[in-house]
C-alpha cells in the first residue's frame, strides 16, 4: 500500500466521493470541506493504483496548562465501503502517525466514530464534548450596564484574542486554525447568523454567535462563546434570557462542567449528550515538555513507556519540573510504568494516575503516582469545536 498526498485532480474527485459516502453528505459539501481545510492537508492510502482509504489533517494546537501544544487534528477519516474490513484504516492512520513523528508533530486529537480502531494504534480517550440545554421558562437575570453590539460573524479576528483568553486556561481547548475559524460562521440552509460583542468596542469583554431554529420549537444554537469577566458573564446569561418569548431552549457545546451556570436560579441546565474525544502522544520528548505545568511545583517523574508504532518513545524517561516547564531526558528509575496510550489521558488530566492504577492500566510505586498526580492536575479537560 501506498500512502501520499493528492496529486491528480481524479485523486481529489475518488477521495471526495469516499468522504461522501462514509458520512453521508453531499459531494459539495465535501467541497466546501476541500477547500476550507486545503487540499495539500489530505492524505490517502493507494494500492494497486486504487484508492482505498483517506484522511485529512488540521494543523493547530491544543491549551494544556497555560500552553499551546501544537496538535494535528485527525478528520474525515474514510475508507471505500468495498474495502471495509480489511484492515485499511488501521494501515493509514499508522503511516499518518509516522509521518507526524518525522515532522516532530507533539500530539495529536480527534473526535472517533469508534474507539476500539483508535486505541489499536495509541489513542484514549482524553476530554469531553457535551450538549448542554437550558429552558429558557426562568432564565430572568439582572442585566448590568454593559453594552453588546451586532457584528459580521465571518470576521473571525473580532472575536480571536477574546477566545484565546478564556480558551488558555481550559485544558483541551483549541488553540484554532482559519479552517476552524471558518466553519463556526458557515452556514446551512439559508439560516442566519447572529454574532455579538460584549463590552466597549475598544476593550471587549466576550462574544456570542448564533442561530435560532424551529425544529419542533424554537431553538438557539450557540454556535461559539466566551465570556472574560463577572460583568461580561452575567451580560451574557441576562441577554440569554430576553429570548425567552419566542425561543424555549438554549443549546451549546461546552465541558462536564460550567462554571457560569453557578449564576443561574435553578439547577436546571442538562447536559443533552456526552462524547469522548481521543489524544495520541506523537513526540513523547516534545508532547511533555511544550505543555505547561503548576508554576510553583519542583518535583520528577521516572518513567517508563511502550509505543507499539513509534519506537523512539519506548524506554524509560525521566521528567523534571520547575517555574511551570518540563524537561525530559532519557533513562532514569522507571517508577512508572504506562502504555503510551494510556499516557494521554493522564497527560491531558482526563482521568488521574490513582484512577487508572487501580484498573491496571498504570504500574506504579506510590511516590510516582503522587508525583505524576500533582505535575498532571488541572481543570478537566474539554472542547466545543
Amino acid at each position: 500500500m501506498k500512502y501520499r498526498k493528492i496529486e491528480t485532480s481524479k485523486d481529489k474527485q475518488l477521495l471526495q466521493t469516499i468522504i461522501s459516502q462514509s458520512f453521508g453528505v453531499s459531494t459539495v459539501d465535501v467541497e466546501h470541506h476541500f477547500n476550507r481545510i486545503g487540499e495539500e492537508n489530505f492524505r490517502l492510502l493507494e494500492e494497486a493504483q486504487e484508492i482505498k482509504a483517506g484522511l485529512a489533517i488540521y494543523n493547530m494546537g491544543q491549551w494544556y496548562g497555560g500552553k499551546s501544544v501544537p496538535m494535528a487534528g485527525i478528520a474525515a477519516v474514510g475508507v471505500a465501503p468495498e474495502h471495509r474490513g480489511k484492515g485499511i484504516a488501521k494501515k493509514l492512520l499508522q503511516e499518518t502517525i509516522l509521518e507526524l513523528y518525522q515532522q516532530k508533530t507533539p500530539i495529536s486529537a480527534l473526535h472517533p466514530a469508534t474507539q476500539v480502531l483508535y486505541r489499536h494504534i495509541g489513542y484514549q480517550q482524553a476530554g469531553s464534548y457535551c450538549q448542554w440545554e437550558l429552558p429558557t421558562t426562568n432564565l430572568k437575570l439582572p442585566c448590568p450596564d454593559l453594552p453588546m453590539y451586532p457584528v459580521n460573524p465571518s470576521d473571525y479576528q473580532i472575536f480571536e484574542h477574546i477566545y484565546t483568553q478564556k480558551a488558555k486556561s481550559n485544558n483541551g481547548n483549541l488553540d484554532r486554525t482559519q479552517a476552524i475559524w471558518e466553519k463556526i460562521p458557515k452556514s446551512y440552509e439559508e439560516e442566519t447568523i447572529y454574532a455579538y460583542i460584549i463590552g466597549e468596542k475598544t476593550q471587549p469583554e466576550g462574544y456570542v454567535i448564533f442561530t435560532q431554529e424551529y425544529s419542533p420549537e424554537f431553538i438557539l444554537k450557540i454556535r461559539d462563546w466566551a465570556v472574560l469577566t463577572p460583568k461580561a458573564t452575567q451580560r451574557f446569561w441576562a441577554f440569554m434570557g430576553y429570548h425567552r418569548s419566542l425561543i424555549k431552549q438554549i443549546h451549546w457545546y461546552s465541558g462536564l462542567t460550567e462554571p457560569s451556570l453557578i449564576l443561574l436560579p435553578e439547577q436546571t441546565a442538562k447536559i443533552k449528550s456526552h462524547k469522548y474525544w481521543m489524544l495520541r502522544i506523537i513526540d513523547l520528548p516534545s508532547a511533555l515538555e511544550k505543555r505547561g505545568y503548576p508554576p510553583k511545583l519542583t518535583i520528577e517523574l521516572h518513567i517508563e513507556v511502550k509505543d507499539d508504532i513509534i519506537s523512539n518513545n519506548n524506554g524509560r524517561f525521566c521528567l523534571k519540573v520547575a517555574q511551570g516547564k518540563g524537561e525530559i531526558t532519557k533513562g532514569g528509575k522507571g517508577e512508572l510504568q504506562i502504555d503510551i496510550r494510556n499516557l494521554a489521558s493522564i497527560y491531558t488530566g482526563f482521568y488521574s494516575p490513582h484512577q487508572l492504577e487501580k484498573i491496571g492500566y498504570i504500574q506504579a510505586k506510590p511516590e510516582a503516582l503522587t508525583a505524576a498526580t500533582l505535575i498532571f492536575a488541572g481543570p478537566n479537560p474539554w472542547m466545543s469545536d
